[in-house]
């Protein structure tokens, strides 16, 4: 990986949702501009804030997708991240920050 490149899985991201009231939505319907979660495989030397391990939010239409050992990847940029959930944070905070 290279500068601030995070690259990401959406392994079990992706696909049908269910929403707050046990609805299924598919993953064909269209909805309003939506946020994705990915888990964090590699990053950069210089990404800072996140790290392997994390998962990140971020807009799936600002991505570059890539296909390495027969798996799909997305490739972002730091700055491109809205959010991070990680395990690695002091105890007593909430783990995820903005």
């Amino acid at each position: 990986m290279l500068h601030d490149r995070v690259l990401v899985s959406l392994e079990g991201e992706t696909g049908e949702r269910r929403s707050g009231g046990g609805i299924v939505i598919p993953a064909t319907a269209s909805v309003g501009k939506r946020l994705a979660w990915a888990a964090v495989v590699a990053a950069g030397p210089v990404a800072r804030h996140v790290e392997p391990g994390d998962r990140v939010l971020f807009d799936p239409e600002d991505r570059a997708e890539v296909e390495i050992g027969a798996k799909d990847y997305v490739l972002l940029r730091e700055r491109d991240i809205h959010a991070v959930a990680a395990q690695r944070v002091d105890e007593g905070s909430t783990g995820l920050y903005l």
